[in-house]
């Protein structure tokens, strides 16, 4: 049995204004959008929901206002937490619990390359720590170090309520190791690795540029939870086109998550702003604007 649900997880991008300040309303009718479009497993914080640049009062006023949003029957909220300093990480940890918490997303520190023995500190003061929450581990080459299977074995064997993973990988070798060495942990796969993995077992779907039309990217995971492997080939036949046509509209302007997931969000609401907290760069609405165009051009089926 998986320790977490096999589901669509989804991120939710975090608006500001021109002076920015948190845009609540407009955060609200995203995730209320997403919630209403069927996708009940949402997460602040990651890479896209720019986890790695919010202030200490940021972190608190916006994991309020998302805590408030995922309360509701069959929805599950998740905590992104990203940064260098793990005695912060303990202390959102702590912050967010009090508002009712329960469900991490756990980056390493990137300011150096954990060796092992401070691999299984960090795990132990966060999943050991906290032994009534739950926790996912995202997985990524920008903390300089990536959990193989194995490794994920074992921690899992430590930790019973580290549930689940999260990987933008389509490395057949990769995703083997952590289908087959970690099989009680539920792994999300972004869009062109889950194809794969879903064929080697039962995986999560981490949803990306798909997200401009939830309808089809349900069809997609219902399909990998199927093992329909004609009906898989026949969605992912777009992917290509798809990453091509955001990475033509943005070309040299924008080179974070974030800017890209914004893209997708105001593709469902003219009104959310592209801005990313300083000093990086968003998206202009004129790339935007031509995004959208080619969208329409090239893969209309993928427009709401």
């Amino acid at each position: 049995m998986k320790r977490y649900r096999p589901c669509i997880l989804a991120t939710c991008c975090v608006p500001w204004t021109e002076r920015f300040d948190f845009e609540e309303d407009i955060f609200r009718q995203s995730v209320r959008h997403q919630i209403a479009s069927g996708i009940r497993d949402l997460y602040i914080f990651g890479t896209a929901g720019e986890g790695y640049a919010v202030t200490e009062r940021q972190f608190d006023e916006i994991t309020r206002v998302f805590l408030d949003e995922t309360c509701g029957e069959g929805i599950q909220g998740m905590v992104g937490l990203i940064c260098i300093s793990l005695s912060t990480v303990i202390e959102r940890i702590e912050r967010a619990r009090d508002m009712g918490a329960r469900r991490f997303q756990l980056s390493l520190p990137s300011w150096g390359v954990l060796n092992d023995a401070e691999l299984a500190t960090f795990f132990r003061e966060t999943c050991g720590r906290f032994p009534d929450c739950e926790f996912l581990h995202y997985n990524l080459m920008r903390t300089g170090r990536i959990i193989t299977g194995t490794e994920y074995c074992r921690l899992a064997r430590l930790y019973p309520n580290l549930v689940a993973t999260k990987n933008s990988t389509a490395d057949e070798a990769r995703l083997i190791s952590l289908m087959n060495e970690a099989q009680q942990l539920q792994h999300f796969i972004t869009e062109v690795g889950f194809s794969k993995a879903a064929l080697m077992g039962e995986s999560g779907f981490l949803i990306s540029f798909t997200s401009t039309n939830f309808t089809l990217a349900t069809d997609y995971f219902l399909a990998g939870r199927g093992q329909d492997a004609a009906k898989l080939a026949a969605i992912s036949a777009d992917f290509d086109g798809l990453i091509a046509t955001f990475k033509e509209a943005v070309g040299s302007t924008a080179h974070m998550d974030g800017a890209f997931d914004k893209l997708f969000c105001r593709v469902h609401d003219p009104k959310f702003p592209l801005r990313l907290l300083p000093p990086y760069e968003g998206v202009s609405v004129e790339r935007f604007d031509r995004y959208v165009e080619l969208l329409r051009m090239n893969h209309p089926n993928w427009l709401p």
